[in-house]
């Protein structure tokens, strides 16, 4: 019989008349049934934390067909719950065997290898899902960016706050002019909950049960090869800058973005940065070069734009003290689970908790007579049910990458401005080192402060590369 594909087998039945019928597919399926030919075939890369969640989300509404992560003990969970998910150690072996049957992959390992392997997945047609914050350095934010519109693929960063409709309303009563002119912003984690400001750790330890020599080289990917250590593993890595990007890297993409998205702030013009070993007051220098500081606030200064004013943002991580908004009684909740942003504005402020819920008027009173402007912005359906991975896979199945709902064209403006925190941060150590950054965006250069510039793009050990 000749080989047919189901588009053929569809217009074969209903030409020749032989009697059979397509079934509608609510029949099949009741409401919102996808046929399992209509799914989008997706593979995981770091799938024992995060990742984990990710393919949770996504296995309703596409096939799981592959799954890869170093340690294979740390990721038996996922696994075993998707037991017929071909698994591999090495993404690239994943890749180049699966290459034909994956359309999709999700990217959830530590921030330092981010970037590479999104890329490799890009050239190869694949679309990309890629936890926050984007990538580790700014220069692998603009190649990730180029590189979706040059393969013309879907695009999500897995800040799944973006997709609620509370972060989405803040973008609609700024720019409706309710709360005036905004000049000021404050936004706070109870991060770091991990170590950081602390000693790197000078001993090599054994390799878990679970991890091969060959597997924990390519953990540390395209960073200056590290013996494995167990402070430096699993949840720890966020507090290491060969690995990760700290307080600030973790849940900036979270906290951040609800006044990223409703001022459309864009690149800043200027960094400064203060750190501390700990918090008594003052601040006190961080002398710990590989670790994230226990404590910092960091100060963003945006230009005007679309006629809104220049904006001063502050970030305030590990117990630094912020101002509390004026007409936030004492017993008021401030922010939502530990986290969150205040827009000062000249008619008042506005307030959002981590990941952009809750959104709220200050002080709380005058929501009771708050009439909320028409919706300017598509909501994201299931917004509390895995819909920031479901808006994805819709944006694929109907090849409109403008549907996904942090796509790289925002995702990278938005991880290079937080990172930009970060190269304050180190900077500020350096002999000589600047308090205050110039930064000009565009050509991603720090303009005052030359030694800065070597964080912007970091040095890839032999082996690696990042080549659009």
């Amino acid at each position: 019989m000749e080989k047919m594909n189901r588009k053929n087998f569809l217009t074969s039945a209903a030409t020749l008349g032989t009697g059979l019928f397509i079934l509608p597919r609510h029949v099949l399926g009741g409401k919102g049934f996808i046929a399992p030919s209509d799914k989008v075939n997706v593979a995981g890369v770091g799938v024992g934390g995060m990742g984990y969640n990710n393919m949770m989300a996504l296995g309703e509404y596409a096939n799981v067909t592959a799954l890869c992560d170093v340690d294979a003990d740390y990721a038996a969970h996922c696994f075993n719950k998707f037991p017929s998910a071909k698994t591999f150690v090495d993404y690239r072996e994943m890749l180049d065997k699966f290459k034909g049957s994956i359309d999709a992959v999700v990217i959830a390992t530590p921030d330092n290898t981010h970037a590479v392997i999104a890329l490799d997945s890009m050239k190869l047609g694949k679309h990309v899902y890629v936890q926050k914050p984007l990538t580790h350095d700014i220069y692998e934010a603009r190649i990730l960016n180029q590189a979706a519109t040059k393969y013309k693929v879907v695009t999500q960063m897995g800040n799944q706050g973006h997709s609620s409709t509370s972060n989405i309303e803040l973008a609609e009563w700024v720019q409706a002019g309710i709360i005036g002119s905004v000049d000021k912003v404050e936004c706070w984690t109870n991060r770091p909950i991990w170590p950081q400001g602390v000693p790197y750790p000078v001993n090599e330890a054994p390799l878990p049960k679970g991890i091969t020599k060959e597997g924990w080289d390519l953990w540390i990917g395209p960073a200056e090869f590290h013996p494995f250590n167990p402070a430096i593993y699993h949840f720890k890595w966020r507090g290491w800058w060969p690995f990760g990007t700290g307080a600030l890297g973790d849940m900036a993409c979270h906290i951040i973005d609800p006044a990223f998205r409703a001022l459309k702030l864009g690149y800043p013009t200027s960094v400064e940065a203060f750190s501390s070993t700990f918090y008594e007051g003052d601040f006190k220098a961080a002398n710990t070069p590989d670790s994230c500081p226990a404590a910092s606030k960091i100060v963003f200064e945006f230009p005007s734009r679309e006629g809104m004013p220049a904006t001063k943002l502050i970030w305030s991580d590990g117990g630094i003290k912020f101002e509390r908004p004026a007409g936030l009684k004492e017993d008021d909740a401030l922010g939502w689970d530990g986290g969150g942003v205040v827009l000062h504005g000249s008619k008042g402020d506005a307030m959002t908790g981590c990941y952009g819920h809750h959104t709220t008027l200050v002080p709380f009173e005058k929501m009771e007579s708050f009439k909320k402007p028409s919706p300017v912005y598509p909501r994201i359906p299931g917004e509390d049910h895995g819909g920031h991975e479901k808006n994805w896979i819709e944006a694929i199945r109907q090849n409109k990458p403008e549907m996904a709902s942090c796509p790289f064209s925002y995702a990278s403006p938005l991880t290079e401005t937080i990172l930009l925190g970060n190269i304050a941060l180190r900077a500020a150590k350096l002999k000589g080192g600047e308090k205050k950054l110039l930064w000009d965006g565009p050509n991603m250069r720090i303009t005052n402060f030359e030694p800065a510039n070597q964080y912007v793009k970091r040095q890839y050990r032999s082996g690696w590369s990042l080549d659009l």
